[in-house]
Parts: structure tokens; C-alpha cells; sequence
């Protein structure tokens, strides 16, 4: 983590999938927001900086900015559409509204192969790119050339190598850019000179004896869910401690049907660490009782795992830590930066815990995305049908059940979301999608069924594909999986006469519907 590129944030949908391309180039990578410091950059020591895309224009009163004394450090620096304009603007170029704006695919035509276009020559000149811009550079800062153009945008990339300063106006780091990785893997390991040492093997090591040393000889209990999240922390920590760890599972009532039972055979007989299992169902039914909203939901869910998890602390003879499996994309989602995106809501591992806790927080996945964790659980040696299972959201079935969650409405949706995971598997589609689940929607709907009208609950469906969760595309499920999956639930779940089936993608919309 010696050699590290600091992303800026100034509010693009898309920082999270910069991360993503610089840490598969094997470099790691934190993004923090605009408004950082310019003192603190330096003591954070990166090999490179990153400024992202943004909704701004440089031309608006208040817009984003960074202090122009970044661009004298000496580390190299890489605009990204707005970061772009905003390196130009203050470095002396001129940036105006284009006459067209440009959206979608366009061809760049690159001139010099230096900085991220080192790569490319010959036949490779030529590359397709996602652009999504309304203002363009119309002259550069002193020092800059061209080095790409498009045909809406004559300096679509600029760059002053001396001083290893540079800037492109389309999304490199979309999958719409197909040579983008190369692009960013460019400027990370060419011009920034790291050498590609972030792997799951050396941060393991790392994040064992950083354990060892936050914990010391006290005790620790981890929260344990059934995910690979929790089982990853949980396996890496005990490598770490040992015996000093115990294992909590808590059977909150919010689980997928034969979850607990699942969970606590997975624990004896695969990862062979004792667990202690909590029934704490009625305390969950009644703490959500009338809420409806979801952040609430979140907040009343988290408050109350803590206040269990410290009973159960002075109930094993004291223990001063809480281990969590926490990942980056939580504390992403969970944190409104000075640019981004308004908090899109609050992780129950992450917003969701209360202001004032006895414990402290363990937490080695913080940094990590969902990929990573299943390539370090890997390299802990856990099974391969851990580590592959889709996510399941720490407040469990309680974000599925729009609107108020009762006992019987779970059940509805419990029954509902096992033949939607029974389908999936029987039609072998299970690895190959992200996430499949079953939402109960709050909605109520005229229906027949025999000779008699119904007035039922809803079912939506959800089935995405992603790499890391941080954006998503909806699953193109065959029609007659989701024709027998509809059958099935009208059919075999008693009190739902419609279903439905959520093509929306992330973004605009988002995994989960709470």
C-alpha cells in the first residue's frame, strides 16, 4: 500500500468504477473528496492523483475545485471529463459550453501514444470511447498539447508530459471504453512508475498482523450473517487470534428460509470455528414494528444488533471489539463527500450503527471490494461454495419488504424469494448472476383466481449482473424461467396474485430497492 494512487471525487456517477480499473491493474487506490486538503494530500504520500468526472460545470458560481498547487507537487495527475476541464480552467486554458453536446459512443483519434496512450500506435490510434459531456476545452493551458481527438471534441485528450500532467474528456473507465483499463493501467504503472504489488496474498499477511495489533491479547466477536462478507472477516481474524474470537450468529427473524440452520452447518463443519447462535427474532419484529421508512429500518436493525452483541460480549466474560465485515463500497455509499452523490443510504455495517457503542469495530475488509473479498477468501482456503454466494444485505429480508415488515408479510416473502433462488439454480444461471431475489412490494392489485376476484400483494423480481455492485445491468433471464418463477409464486404462494420483473439498472436505480 507503499505505492498508491489518490482518487479526488468531484461527484461522478462513476468514481467508484475508477477504483475498480486502477486496483485490477493490481495498485491500490482510495478515493477521498475534492475538498481535501492540499497539506493532507501530500502527507497521504500518493504515486498519483486521479480527479474524477463530475455534474458540474467549471463556469458555475461555487463549482468544485482544487487548490492549483496540485498541479506543482510533481505527481503525476490525470483529469477525467470535469477534472479534465477543471486542470484546464485553472492551469490558464479556456473551457466554454460545446455547441453539441455529446453523449454515447464516439471514435477517438489519438495523436501522440505518451502518458495513457502509451499503448497505442499503429492500427490501435483509433479507439471507441463513452463521452458524456456539455462543455469542452477550446484552448489549452501553456505547456499542454493534443494528443487525441474525437470529432465533437478537437482536444478530447491534452497532456503536458514533462510535467506528467494530463487529461482526456470521455469516461475511461467504463466498460463502454473498451481499451480503457489499459488506459488508466497506463497511467497508474507507466507514468506513475508503481509496479502492480496490490494483490489478495500480500494484503492478507498485512491484514492478519494489523489485527494482531489493534487486538492485542483482549477478546473479539465477530457478527457473523452468512455472507461471504462475515465468513471472509471471520476466518481471516481467527488466522489472526485465534481463540480470542467469538463467532455470534443472530437469527434476527429477516432471514432467507433455513438460513440459520445453514449457516450454523457451514461453521461446524466446513470452517470449524464455534458459534454461538441468538434467537432474537420477536425483539427484531417488534423494534420494526410501524416503521416503514427505510432508512429507519436500517437505523432501528443496527442500533439493535449492537445492543445484542454487547449482551452477548459480557455474557462470554467481557470482550472489547466487534468485528464486522464491512467493505469499501459500504463506507462509499455511506459517506456524502463535497461533490458526490447525496448519501444513497445508510449500510446496516456502516450508517446503520448507533452514535454511542462500548465496542470497538474490527474491521479488514474495509477496503476492499466484493471480488476482492472472494479472491482473499481464496486465499484463506475457504470453499468455494462460501465464496461464491450472491450478497445478501446485512438487514436482510427487512429492505425486501416495502413498507411495514410484520411476520406474516415475511413470510409471504420468504416463501416467494425460495422459488425464485430454486429457479435460478435449477436453470444453472446462479454463478453467472449477481444478484436474484424476490422484493414484496406494498402495492395491492386487482386479480382472478378460479371463479373468484382477488385483491393481492405484488412480487417484483430482481436478477442484475455486475463485476463488483457498484454499478449493474438487469439480468436478460429467459422467458420461460421467469414465465415458471411467476407460476410458481401466484401459484404456491398464498396471498400474491401478481409478478413483476425490475429492468432497471444501477444507475439510475440501485440493487436493492430500500
Amino acid at each position: 500500500m507503499h505505492e498508491r494512487i489518490l482518487i479526488l471525487d468531484f461527484g461522478s456517477q462513476y468514481t467508484q468504477l475508477i477504483a475498480r480499473r486502477v486496483r485490477e491493474a493490481h495498485v491500490y487506490c482510495e478515493i477521498h473528496p475534492c475538498t481535501m486538503a492540499l497539506a493532507d494530500i501530500v502527507a497521504w504520500q500518493p504515486r498519483g492523483i486521479i480527479l474524477s468526472g463530475g455534474p458540474s460545470s467549471v463556469q458555475d458560481p461555487g463549482a468544485p475545485t482544487v487548490d492549483q498547487g496540485l498541479f506543482d507537487l510533481g505527481i503525476p495527475v490525470l483529469g477525467i471529463c470535469y477534472g479534465l476541464q477543471l486542470m484546464t480552467h485553472l492551469l490558464g486554458g479556456r473551457v466554454a459550453a460545446a455547441e453539441h453536446r455529446e453523449y454515447g459512443r464516439a471514435l477517438l483519434h489519438i495523436r501522440e501514444a505518451v502518458g495513457p496512450f502509451l499503448p497505442f500506435a499503429g492500427e490501435q490510434r483509433v479507439q471507441e470511447v463513452w463521452m458524456s459531456h456539455g462543455d469542452r476545452i477550446e484552448a489549452l493551458p501553456p505547456g499542454f498539447r493534443v494528443l487525441a481527438a474525437s470529432d465533437n471534441s478537437p482536444l478530447a485528450a491534452i497532456g503536458d508530459p514533462a510535467r506528467h500532467l494530463y487529461g482526456v474528456q470521455f469516461h475511461l473507465e467504463v466498460v463502454h471504453t473498451p481499451a480503457g483499463s489499459e488506459m488508466l493501467t497506463s497511467f497508474v504503472r507507466g507514468v506513475c512508475g508503481c509496479h502492480g504489488q496490490w494483490t489478495m496474498s500480500s494484503y492478507r499477511e498485512t491484514a492478519v498482523a494489523a489485527v494482531r495489533r489493534q487486538v492485542g491479547k483482549r477478546k473479539v466477536i465477530a457478527a457473523l450473517s452468512g455472507g461471504v462478507d462475515s465468513a471472509v472477516t471471520a476466518v481471516l481474524i481467527h488466522r489472526a487470534i485465534a481463540d480470542q474470537l467469538t463467532c455470534i450468529f443472530v437469527d434476527n427473524g429477516l432471514l432467507r428460509a433455513g438460513e440459520a440452520e445453514k449457516v450454523a452447518a457451514v461453521f461446524a463443519n466446513y470452517l470449524k470455528i464455534p458459534l454461538r447462535v441468538v434467537d432474537a427474532r420477536s425483539r427484531f419484529l417488534q423494534a420494526l414494528a410501524g416503521v416503514t421508512d427505510p432508512e429507519q429500518k436500517r437505523k432501528r436493525i443496527g442500533g439493535l444488533f449492537i445492543e445484542i452483541f454487547e449482551e452477548e460480549a459480557q455474557a462470554i466474560g467481557g470482550a472489547d471489539f466487534l468485528a464486522q465485515g464491512t467493505l469499501y463500497p459500504d463506507v462509499i455509499e455511506s459517506i456524502s463527500f463535497k461533490g458526490p452523490s447525496a448519501t444513497i443510504k445508510s449500510h446496516h455495517n456502516v450508517g446503520g450503527l448507533p452514535e454511542r457503542m462500548r465496542l470497538q469495530l474490527v474491521e479488514p475488509l474495509r477496503e476492499l471490494f466484493k471480488d476482492e473479498v472472494r479472491e482473499l477468501g481464496r486465499e484463506l482456503g475457504m470453499p468455494e461454495d462460501i465464496i461464491r454466494r450472491q450478497p445478501f444485505p446485512g438487514p436482510g429480508l427487512a429492505i425486501r419488504c416495502l413498507g411495514e415488515v410484520s411476520g406474516p408479510r415475511l413470510e409471504i416473502l420468504r416463501r416467494a424469494d425460495r422459488i425464485v433462488m430454486d429457479e435460478i439454480r435449477e436453470a444453472d444461471l446462479y454463478d453467472h448472476i449477481w444478484q436474484a431475489f424476490a422484493v414484496l412490494l406494498p402495492v395491492r392489485s386487482v386479480g382472478v383466481m378460479g371463479d373468484s376476484r382477488t385483491y393481492d400483494e405484488t412480487i417484483a423480481l430482481r436478477a442484475v449482473e455486475s463485476a463488483d455492485g457498484m454499478t449493474a445491468d438487469w439480468a436478460h433471464l429467459p422467458y420461460d424461467l421467469l414465465e415458471r418463477i411467476s407460476s410458481r409464486i401466484t401459484n404456491e404462494v398464498q396471498g400474491v396474485n401478481r409478478v413483476v420483473y425490475d429492468i432497471s439498472s444501477k444507475p439510475p436505480a440501485t440493487i436493492e430497492w430500500e
